[in-house]
């Protein structure tokens, strides 16, 4: 009978056992088989959007020319150009003065290059001393050698005295006129007509050649420069009559295209132009923004466009553009990369010239975590 019971109850625990290795094997089963958590995204639709306003860029006004004005004689400035300021009061020439061409800015301590040009002077004159006095001693000599009065010799040395003191008067006449340059070069002046940017010295200063004294910029005409994309570069000739806005001023301002940029920008990938335009009046200032519409162009009244979240980097190519397109319906759907040719942005959205079509689906949100050819999951 006890044999009986422990048979029975040792085939009932195998029993259990065999259930339970089943049941385990069944669990580890469902979750080896359970699918991977998609990513999730947002997608948005390709669509037209209205415009129906002009194409405008924005520019920057410069001067139509500005240098810094270095000193070329060395030495201390010994005095500034005075004008007469707001308050009556005489003053240094200054930041936001005109000056004419010609005028002198500043002076450097001229004492020394008067020095060295009188030292010049005076070596000049005893140069020409000796060389009248060896002209007359080879014009003796030449007399008598052609009378055979005066031999070979005394003849030749007479010839080289003449060519070493003309040799020395040239080279004091050379002296001269460096020292006169120099002397002229102790005064720095302005090179053209214009105002004064920037005065970098003051009375007292010790400066060297090269030394920067003043900034001068000439702003009776100036340039408005901007950058236009490719797509745009046909409707600008060099030559062309071209209009510009700013918000300071209510006028127009009219001017001609005077540069085109023949290669591109690397890093923004736009063309600079430049616009050369009269400022008789001194309305345009350096800095200021302007704006502008290539010869008033209407923008079409709707074109195609797509989020600029959409936009990433084309895996294939660094140097351009791509979105990641929906494949399927429902909320579980595949990413495609495909290349896309932009246009103009117009706020949160940019315009598409190739690559996509009207309706298709695009990731908007999560384009960063997936690749092409990933299954996502679509968010509402």
């Amino acid at each position: 009978m006890i044999r009986t019971q422990q048979i029975r109850f040792a085939g009932s625990l195998g029993l259990a056992i065999a259930l339970f290795s089943a049941m385990s094997q069944v669990g580890c089963t469902k979750a080896e088989s359970e699918p991977r958590a998609l990513t999730p995204v947002r997608i948005e639709q390709v669509q037209t959007i209205s415009t129906g306003s002009e194409t405008r860029y924005s520019a920057n006004i410069i001067p139509n020319a500005q240098v810094d004005l270095a000193f070329k004689s060395g030495g201390y400035v010994e005095s500034i150009r005075q004008v007469r300021g707001a308050d009556g009061r005489m003053r240094s020439l200054d930041t936001g003065d005109w000056v004419d061409r010609g005028t002198v800015l500043a002076v450097v301590r001229q004492q020394d290059y008067t020095d060295q040009r009188e030292q010049a002077r005076a070596q000049l004159a005893r140069a020409q001393a000796d060389y009248d006095h060896a002209k007359v001693n080879f014009d003796r000599t030449s007399n008598l050698y052609s009378t055979q009065s005066a031999t070979k010799p005394e003849f030749d040395q007479a010839k080289a005295q003449l060519d070493s003191s003309a040799a020395g008067l040239n080279n004091a006449k050379a002296s001269l006129a460096q020292a006169e340059t120099a002397l002229n070069d102790s005064s720095l002046r302005a090179p053209f007509a214009g105002w004064i940017v920037k005065r970098s010295v003051d009375v007292g200063a010790l400066v060297g050649p090269t030394v920067a004294g003043f900034t001068i910029a000439d702003t009776r005409s100036v340039r408005a420069v901007f950058g236009v994309p490719d797509n745009a570069m046909g409707r600008i000739n060099l030559g062309q009559r071209q209009v510009i806005t700013t918000d300071v001023f209510p006028d127009e301002f009219s001017g001609r295209v005077t540069a085109i940029s023949p290669a591109a920008d690397p890093k923004s990938r736009v063309y600079s132009v430049e616009v050369t335009i009269p400022n008789p009046r001194n309305q345009l200032k350096s800095g200021m923004i302007a704006s502008l519409a290539l010869g008033g162009e209407i923008l079409p009244t709707t074109v195609l466009a797509l989020p600029l979240s959409a936009v990433i980097r084309d895996p294939q190519n660094a140097q351009a553009f791509a979105v990641l397109t929906a494949e399927g319906t429902g909320d579980t759907v595949t990413v495609r990369s495909r290349t896309v040719d932009l246009g103009d942005a117009y706020g949160n959205m940019i315009q598409v010239l190739g690559g996509v079509k009207a309706g298709e689906r695009v990731v908007t949100a999560g384009s960063t975590l997936v690749k092409s050819g990933d299954r996502v999951r679509v968010m509402q």
